[in-house]
């Protein structure tokens, strides 16, 4: 076969068959396509499109272009994906709760991305926990524990990790075709049998309307049944953040609170963990309803703890997570209130510029090799609807300096309205099925 003429075939908008799809992927893992050519097929899709068809044989072609992992457990292997937002931490709680349930996650997870941030960034504040581990490890672990959560190794989809590189760089990354297949070729090479996935809209997520949000979900659903795993997927508000807490340790710090039985902590951020943990269940097997039960009761029982604090301590964290994670978790040497300047109620949040703020402190990055601190964020946010007097705190800073905690205190007043009384959307908004 010819990268030129398949090249060619994209931008005529003509169909691909299934074995042109693959054998382009296999030559973006081998070298045999150029990164010309790549970059051309990547513009070609971008404008005119793969169809589902095209979206299925590209993610199995990515997906096959490295190792796949195979399981033979005692149960079922299944996963969930976030299209990214602020304060959320879902996956520190769903993956043990799961475990707790009977089900094996192994979950390949990813760092901050633009405002939002990074399940492996957040695992990495706690002390010795090591997200690079081989797949023998990573195998053992799953068995042993029921669920591990760590970074992709290369030999994970390499034909995305080269697509990906050469999107970034021109101008197409936004391609829902590519995105796809992006992120099912890494999350089905880790040999799941079901998925579910959680696709933000709103001022703090990736996808700022409803339509995006719902294209991008569809889009996700269909390839992944088409590609022969079960799948679903919520669409979630993100005009506030999910928990009231923002900062790598810190959202650690209220994951573990929830865990610990502490419900009230971050109510959003419960109850979305229920649901999404109830839509895999069901998508294994179990009836409906009765998975968010399971869930709840793990949770609520401490036996998702228990299975986090074994995670933990099999990748080197601290083998007495459950019981002191407040004496292990870095803390900013810097601590002060955000004043509201009205009286009120919060009208609005700029989750984007939240997020940001919390970049800009230290608890991102803007470029690849920016080192993280992971002690910085905001705590105590208040959520929408939430009735304010002029001098209330409208969060609480943590900071590594003075001059940080002053920039950032203008930022938060910036990105938080204070006005009238808002409507407020579900959690929920949309639920997308086979």
């Amino acid at each position: 076969m010819d990268a030129r003429a398949i090249i060619a075939k994209v931008r005529r908008e003509h169909d691909l068959n299934h074995d042109e799809i693959v054998w382009f992927a296999k030559g973006l893992a081998s070298g045999a396509v150029s990164d010309a050519q790549a970059g051309a097929f990547a513009m070609a899709v971008c404008l005119n499109g793969l169809g589902e068809t095209g979206r299925v044989a590209l993610t199995q072609g990515m997906r096959d272009s490295g190792d796949v992992l195979k399981w033979d457990l005692d149960g079922p292997v299944v996963d969930k994906h976030s299209s990214g937002g602020v304060g959320d931490c879902t996956s520190l709680i769903l993956a043990p709760a799961l475990a707790a349930c009977g089900v094996f996650v192994p979950m390949i997870s990813g760092r901050g991305l633009g405002h939002t941030g990074g399940t492996l960034d957040k695992l990495e504040s706690i002390p010795g926990y090591d997200t690079k581990i081989t797949d023998a490890q990573l195998r053992k672990i799953t068995r042993d524990v029921g669920c591990c959560i760590i970074g992709a190794t290369g030999s994970i989809a390499p034909a995305d990790k080269r697509l990906y590189a050469i999107r970034d760089v021109t101008a197409t990354v936004e391609s829902i075709d590519l995105i796809t297949a992006s992120i099912l070729s890494k999350k089905l090479a880790a040999g799941l049998e079901a998925l579910v996935l959680d696709v933000k809209v709103g001022s703090g997520a990736f996808m700022k309307t409803a339509e995006d949000a719902r294209a991008l979900a569809q889009s996700l659903v269909s390839t992944a049944n088409g590609a022969g795993c079960a799948t679903a997927a919520f669409i979630t508000d993100m005009d506030q953040p999910l928990a009231p807490v923002l900062g790598n340790a810190l959202e650690v710090g209220i994951c573990m609170e929830i865990l610990a039985g502490n419900r009230l902590a971050a109510p959003r951020l419960h109850d979305l963990t229920v649901a999404l943990g109830g839509r895999l269940l069901a998508l294994v097997g179990h009836a409906e309803g009765e998975g968010e039960e399971m869930i709840s009761e793990a949770i609520s029982s401490g036996r998702a703890m228990e299975h986090f604090a074994a995670m933990t301590a099999a990748l080197g964290g601290p083998p007495d997570m459950s019981d002191d994670w407040h004496t292990h978790l870095p803390k900013a040497p810097v601590i002060g209130e955000v004043s509201a300047p009205e009286s009120g109620y919060i009208n609005r949040i700029n989750g984007q510029a939240l997020g940001f703020a919390v970049v800009d402190m230290g608890g991102g990055r803007r470029v690849e090799t920016d080192k993280i601190n992971p002690a910085v964020g905001l705590t105590e946010v208040l959520m929408l609807g939430a009735k304010v007097n002029r001098g209330d705190p409208l969060a609480i800073i943590h900071a590594a300096d003075e001059d940080s905690a002053e920039a950032t205190a203008r930022a938060v007043l910036d990105a938080i309205t204070i006005g009238d009384a808002p409507e407020l959307a579900d959690l929920i908004r949309e639920r997308i099925d086979i």
